[in-house]
């Protein structure tokens, strides 16, 4: 393994996400990724685990509007 390029434009946080689960709207803290945005479009939110815990790749196709 190695490392090819190191993301300096993109936080990890830690955010309260609600999502749907077994038709109940439940709460958890979540590891996420916030890329920042220089066109001045809004800040790309995206989970680093679903809500169940398992971790999953930082993929711009999890991306969460806020």
């Amino acid at each position: 393994m190695k490392v090819t390029r190191l993301m300096t434009e993109v936080t990890l946080v830690i955010a309260d996400i609600e999502a749907e689960i077994n038709g109940e709207i439940r709460s958890c803290p979540t590891l996420c990724a916030v890329i920042k945005h220089d066109d001045g479009a809004s800040d790309s939110v995206i989970p680093l685990n679903t809500p169940d815990g398992r971790p999953i790749f930082l993929n711009m196709e999890n991306v969460i509007k806020h």
